[in-house]
């Protein structure tokens, strides 16, 4: 995977952009939050505006989203707030509409092209409408993980295991060792704030970490909503002891490519999520 390391950078301090998606949702806006040079994989949030109508059809990417804001409409189906979907590559939707404007969360697998027409999928990777409402906390995932914390699993690839869930944690929670995976482990911060080896993480916050980093410990005075991904299979956590022992309120010290430089830095409490 050719995407360079981001830990972390705060996406209200990233650009909207216009066009890099007119050949599949022409007048939307775009931030990226990381990108694959080799096979044009991207994370991004996108900005549908008041109004917006796009054609269905398939695509030649899996296409993953959660919106954030507003509302989407695809087909007959409505997508809300907090509304996740899996579109696996070739699958046929209905035409795509805004009629009040949305955020949203969304990653393809590929660069994002139309398919000539629809073409077979494994219907185990179809997710086509999940709220986050509906799906139950689990916990004890993990004997080691710190109490305090229950996940909503979204997605999970059956061919190549990778996975898509919402992490949310209690107020006053903090662990005192790093953590360890194998896999890729990508995260954008939907509510609440987020102590760790980096910095203070804010509504917002967006993270693409290769496998075998050591991260953390994290803690949180407020509680918060993670949304997460994870690639290259199975995630498996192994806990070590932390470089640096847990503290709160942390320097920023984050790791960004360079073309992120300009969007360098926190933001404080209360900003605007966009």
């Amino acid at each position: 995977m050719a995407r360079p390391w981001v830990e972390f950078v705060q996406s209200q301090r990233l650009v909207w952009q216009r066009g890099p998606l007119d050949a599949v949702r022409k007048g939307a806006e775009v931030k990226v939050l990381s990108a694959d040079a080799e096979n044009g994989a991207s994370s991004l949030l996108m900005r549908y505006p008041a109004g917006f109508a796009a054609a269905g059809g398939a695509l030649a990417v899996d296409d993953e989203f959660l919106v954030l804001e507003g509302n989407l409409d695809i087909g007959d189906r409505s997508y809300p707030e907090l509304t996740f979907a899996h579109l696996p590559a070739g699958f046929e939707t209905g035409a795509w509409s805004c009629r009040e404007g949305a955020i949203v969360l969304e990653f393809f697998s590929g660069t994002p092209v139309r398919a000539g027409q629809p073409f077979a999928y494994d219907e185990r990777r179809l997710v086509l409408h999940k709220s986050a409402y509906d799906v139950p906390y689990t916990g004890n995932f993990h004997p080691e993980f710190p109490p305090g914390a229950g996940r909503k699993m979204l997605f999970q690839d059956p061919q190549t295991h990778d996975a898509t869930w919402l992490l949310g944690t209690l107020p006053l929670r903090w662990a005192e060792r790093s953590e360890v995976h194998p896999t890729v482990e990508e995260m954008y911060l939907l509510s609440g704030e987020v102590h760790g080896n980096r910095g203070v993480m804010r509504p917002g916050a967006y993270f693409w970490r290769p496998p075998s980093v050591p991260h953390g410990p994290y803690g949180t005075q407020t509680g918060n909503l993670y949304f997460f991904r994870t690639k290259g299979g199975d995630l498996s956590t192994t806990y070590v002891e932390a470089e640096r022992p847990f503290r709160w309120w942390p320097e920023y010290d984050a790791v960004l490519p360079p073309e992120f430089e300009a969007a360098r830095g926190e933001v404080p409490s209360g900003a605007k999520r966009w």
